[in-house]
């Protein structure tokens, strides 16, 4: 029995037609197609990943003497493989656009929660006060917590929501049903040019957003300042939002299609990413606070966020350059 037979049995056997198996082989139909009708052979790369697909030996594959199927002891098993239908994906899908502008709105009311202790406090060191700082602390910090109480059990919400596709961001092996990947990518690319222009302009919102503060605070009005400091909280959190938005929706089908940052390799990275993340934002939460209550640096300590800001990507690349050069070693 040579190859083309072989493939066309371990095939059968599976259940799977020319498209289905082009899809695990990452191939088109019309390669699959000349394999079996004997016009090409798979090189030695397509072997290896046909011999791990249908968990049969190499010399099975290609020795025209051997007609018994020669199984390895790393068979994949169907059962320890999750397997995700066309109604699972659009379902999926659905999902993460409907959390995208909650967790938009939980993080809006994240950044705007210091505004209120912000401006009470400028306003309560003019030379003539229309508030005490003990006031303007209290009224402050019961709106912070207020705004924070409020986002915390959107958070957990969508957490609780996507607890049935928890598994696309763990290292749970899945494969996509036959016509899937297609129904994904096709949305993929209709969500493209929204993806693009949301990253466009939440670009341009966010440089904007410092905008107000570095005119007013020419004035030398602290009242007109407090307003600018405002507005940038507002201004940057509508920012903020619309990265969200884009980018949990464009998220969703590059997790179902494996593509960009979650690929293998890149899952790696990201793991890393997630941890430095934690506790960069931890470590500056902790400076804003301990700036802000021991220091009495409310009109100031926000700095502490737009500068973090601007230097997280930095910290990023370095992440993505030591993990480049472990994997090189």
């Amino acid at each position: 029995m040579i190859l083309a037979d072989k493939i066309i049995r371990l095939r059968k056997k599976n259940g799977w037609s020319q498209e289905e198996l082009a899809e695990r082989m990452n191939v088109s139909r019309q390669a699959v197609s000349k394999w079996e009708s004997t016009q090409s052979i798979p090189d030695l790369e397509k072997i290896l990943q046909l011999s791990a697909l249908f968990g049969v030996t190499t010399d099975y594959l290609l020795k025209d003497g051997l007609e018994d199927e020669e199984f390895t002891n790393d068979a994949p098993s169907d059962a320890t493989i999750k397997r995700i239908s066309i109604e699972e994906a659009h379902a999926y899908i659905e999902q993460r656009k409907k959390a995208s502008w909650r967790l938009a709105l939980a993080t809006f009311l994240c950044i705007l929660s210091p505004i209120t202790i912000t401006v009470l406090s400028i306003l309560a060191e003019l030379p003539n006060p229309i508030i005490t700082e003990v006031t303007a602390g209290a009224v402050g910090l019961t709106v912070l917590f207020g705004f924070v109480i409020c986002a915390v059990p959107i958070y957990i919400y969508c957490g609780f929501k996507n607890q049935p596709y928890a598994f696309l961001d763990k290292n749970v092996p899945f494969e996509l049903e036959y016509g899937v990947k297609g129904l994904v990518t096709e949305k993929k690319n209709a969500f493209r040019p929204t993806y693009i222009a949301y990253n466009i302009i939440a670009t341009c919102v966010c440089i904007f957003s410092v905008v107000p503060i570095v005119i007013l605070s020419f004035t030398g009005n602290e009242i007109l300042v407090a307003v600018a400091l405002a507005l940038l909280m507002i201004i940057a959190g509508i920012g903020a939002g619309m990265f969200i938005v884009a980018g949990t929706q464009n998220a969703s089908m590059q997790k179902l299609l494996k593509e960009g940052e979650f690929t293998e390799e890149e899952k790696k990275k990201t793991g890393i990413k997630e941890v430095v993340g934690f506790c960069y934002w931890g470590v500056l939460t902790a400076i804003y606070l301990a700036w802000s209550f021991f220091l009495n640096g409310w009109n100031i300590s926000w700095l502490v966020y737009a500068i973090g800001g601007v230097l997280f990507p930095i910290v990023m690349c370095i992440c993505d350059f030591f993990a480049d050069k472990q994997k090189k070693d």
